[in-house]
């Protein structure tokens, strides 16, 4: 059996998230690898990847933020807001010369905080039990309600016109669920020239970044965790140390007295092992999951 922690994939372009997990549970030898949050495949960068056990982390993680290297063109929108789409519309060069940097700088801002922002149609999102993106590629039309989310930081770091068209390189921290895509849509069509995404790579999920990120070319060489279960709770949740009389109960799924610890914590044993992801409930804690039940 493999060892229970998280791999931190460097993700190609090209693939898909699910060809990633595909890949990985060959490299590791194990049926048991999931995926906290996808990457489009024309996208690179961090994807985090539970190994046995710690599948049972992902849907705990504190992974609401999340960073991005992005390039974005201006003068010309498509059909998936990134340049794997069928174009819609392509603006003339004496328009788009007419956008000027302040126009720029004015529009990123009104894109910075809390907006309401519409997800692309081919996103992941479910309408009516099914991916969004399924539908449109089945031909049906489909339009997604906007929804509200935090962009933290929108800073545009280069500016290149050419004869394609004003790419702008970006860096975009953001709240889970903003589509920087929908970003690059939503600039282009404020400032009356359209805009779609040319690159993207994110850099950070959470608490993960590309420091401890992996190739997969790396991964077959030498197949290792970055992070064991232990550390990977330490890493991802506040922690709480607990006696062995405790740590026991909490083995056997019983409550325990709370911590006074807001959210979800990582509960360790006097060895030093992480036992259960636990919540405050009131006067006592509840287990969320118990990784190493008594």
């Amino acid at each position: 059996m493999a060892e229970a922690g998280l791999v931190i994939v460097d993700k190609p372009g090209g693939m898909t998230s699910h060809d990633v997990v595909a890949r990985v549970r060959r490299i590791m030898r194990t049926r048991k690898v999931g995926h906290a949050g996808t990457l489009d495949p024309m996208a690179t960068g961090v994807l985090v990847l539970g190994i046995e056990r710690a599948t049972k982390l992902l849907g705990h993680l504190a992974l609401d933020r999340k960073s991005y290297l992005a390039t974005i063109r201006l003068g010309a929108s498509t059909t998936t807001d990134d340049a794997e789409g069928e174009a819609l519309s392509v603006i003339d060069s004496v328009k788009l010369d007419a956008v000027r940097d302040n126009d720029i700088d004015d529009g990123v801002a009104a894109l910075t905080g809390g907006i309401e922002q519409v997800p692309s149609a081919v996103s992941a999102v479910k309408v009516d039990g099914e991916r969004a993106y399924k539908r449109v590629r089945a031909g049906e039309t489909v339009e997604l309600a906007a929804r509200p989310v935090t962009v933290h930081r929108f800073d545009v770091l280069a500016r290149r016109r050419g004869s394609d068209g004003y790419d702008l390189d970006v860096m975009v921290d953001c709240s889970s669920g903003t589509y920087v895509r929908a970003l690059a849509r939503d600039l282009g069509a404020a400032l009356g020239v359209g805009g779609h995404l040319t690159a993207l790579r994110r850099t950070t999920v959470g608490p993960f970044g590309l420091s401890v990120a992996r190739t997969l070319s790396a991964l077959e060489e030498r197949a290792e965790l970055s992070l064991d279960l232990d550390s990977a709770v330490a890493a991802a949740f506040p922690r709480v140390d607990v006696d062995a009389r405790v740590a026991a109960a909490i083995g056997y799924g019983q409550r325990v007295p709370a911590a006074g610890v807001s959210g979800t914590y990582g509960v360790f044993g006097p060895d030093g092992v992480a036992i259960a992801l636990m919540v405050d409930s009131g006067e006592s804690a509840r287990s969320l999951v118990v990784l190493r039940p008594s």
